[in-house]
């Protein structure tokens, strides 16, 4: 089952979720009852408004372009159109504002990145990609600009005078028809006068017509301008990516920071102090073998016992690092999990199934955390476990009979309560995605997408 895409429907390849770019909050627009509601209103309004910024929107980018190609030979003046380039992201909140009027709320892109030293801070500057589309979105404004108001202003100027020609059409100078006689009002293309009845109805129906037609033009072009704007005005699923992948992985190193700080401190504060009482036992074994024969073979015999739990206790630290059983592959790890586990759980691995190691290590890790969930939190009589291959994807399914209500939750000030929450890091650390069906009351489902292979190896 794939995790959430950038927009919130489901991505087929599994990405980690990301903030969505957009997101729309109109609602239907039936056609008779359009031209009676605000929302038409506002969208005629809103490209009213946009009509008169958009010509100065063009302008800004017609000189920030003209700069620079001005100035590119120069290098140095470069900076000058870099920061009109920056100064677009201004105009593009401005765009952005109107198309939260018109019922869109698009992303704000992602800030420019701020390079050290001269070339760099110069190539971030007039490079800045969010702050070109904004120019180009400029340049493209102005003619959609023209067209949308002026055709939605035409029809509603039409429709009202159609609807209304009855009526105002007396006021019109006196005109000659083809019989040669004069009427007051328009004539028909072929010089038929249209006082009479029938032309009055004839305008009527076709003002109606009108009359229903505009807030649908209307709202088209509203999708146009949001749609142009989210393309050009929010930030790109690549960068969403990057940023979602560089902050995912740099909560994974912290994580494994404070784990490696948890292994040294239970290695100096545990085994390692074992081993110092260990060898202080012996040091006094040593010398009451000659005095003491009995109390010595005592003292050897509690080192030895010492010595087998100290075995123990670095046999656990060693599997919490890389459990010796994924040598054997991924299921024979997870069969061997599933025996030392209080619940039954029944595996689901082919013996066959060996993604690379990295993989395979987050792989057992994720299906160990979650077992032990569903031990500790879900009141579980049971938890099944798949993974499978498909393509090149590591697909894992863990499901518990428990009570359900399992989400991710930041940690709490004492470091714990982590679980969920790291797990979907160390996950998203490889492009991996992580999804909770996890009603209250109902059986847990998470769903695990893993690459096979790490990149770049």
């Amino acid at each position: 089952m794939p995790a959430p895409s950038p927009t919130g429907a489901p991505s087929p390849t599994g990405a980690p979720p990301i903030v969505p770019v957009v997101t729309r909050r109109r609602a239907p627009q039936r056609l008779w009852s359009a031209p009676f509601t605000s929302r038409a209103w506002r969208d005629l309004g809103t490209e009213l408004l946009i009509l008169l910024t958009a010509p100065f929107g063009f302008a800004y980018a017609v000189l920030c372009a003209c700069l620079t190609a001005a100035l590119a030979p120069t290098v140095a003046g470069l900076y000058l159109p870099g920061w009109l380039v920056l100064g677009a992201r201004g105009w593009g909140g401005t765009f952005r504002g109107y198309a939260r009027l018109l019922g869109t709320e698009i992303a704000h892109p992602l800030p420019r990145r701020r390079g050290h030293g001269f070339w760099r801070g110069l190539a971030n500057t007039i490079g800045d990609g969010a702050g070109w589309r904004a120019v180009l979105f400029l340049v493209i404004a102005l003619p959609l600009a023209i067209v949308s108001a002026v055709l939605v202003l035409v029809f509603l100027v039409v429709a009202a005078g159609l609807l209304t020609y009855w009526f105002w059409y007396r006021f019109l100078p006196a005109q000659q028809a083809a019989d040669g006689t004069w009427h007051r009002g328009s004539l028909w293309w072929d010089g038929t006068p249209m006082d009479t009845t029938s032309s009055f109805i004839a305008c009527g129906v076709a003002g109606i017509v009108l009359w229903f037609l505009w807030p649908q033009l209307a709202r088209g072009f509203a999708a146009a301008w949001t749609g142009l704007a989210a393309v050009l005005l929010g930030p790109t699923r690549s960068s969403l990516r990057v940023a979602a992948l560089e902050s995912s992985r740099g909560r994974t190193v912290a994580d494994a920071d404070t784990k490696l700080r948890w292994i040294e401190r239970d290695l100096h504060d545990g085994t390692q102090a074992r081993l110092v009482a260990l060898a202080m036992q012996l040091g006094e074994a040593t010398e009451l073998l000659e005095s003491d024969p009995a109390q010595g073979r005592d003292l050897v015999a509690e080192a030895h016992a010492a010595t087998k739990d100290t075995l123990v206790e670095l046999r656990e630290l060693a599997r919490g690092i890389r459990p010796p059983a994924l040598e054997a592959g991924l299921a024979v790890a997870v069969e061997t999990l599933a025996s030392r586990s209080p619940l039954p759980v029944t595996v689901d691995i082919a013996p066959d199934l060996r993604p690379d190691p990295p993989i395979e290590s987050i792989a057992y890790f994720a299906i160990a955390e979650l077992i032990t969930n569903a031990v500790k939190h879900a009141r579980a009589s049971g938890v099944y476990v798949l993974a499978e291959q498909r393509e090149q994807t590591l697909w894992l399914r863990v499901r518990d009979d428990g009570i359900g209500g399992a989400e991710p939750a930041p940690p709490r000030a004492d470091g714990h309560g982590t679980g969920l929450a790291g797990l979907r890091d160390r996950v998203a650390s490889v492009d991996g995605g992580l999804r909770i069906e996890s009603p209250a009351g109902e059986p847990t489902v998470v769903t695990i997408t893993l690459p096979m292979r790490v990149a770049g190896r």
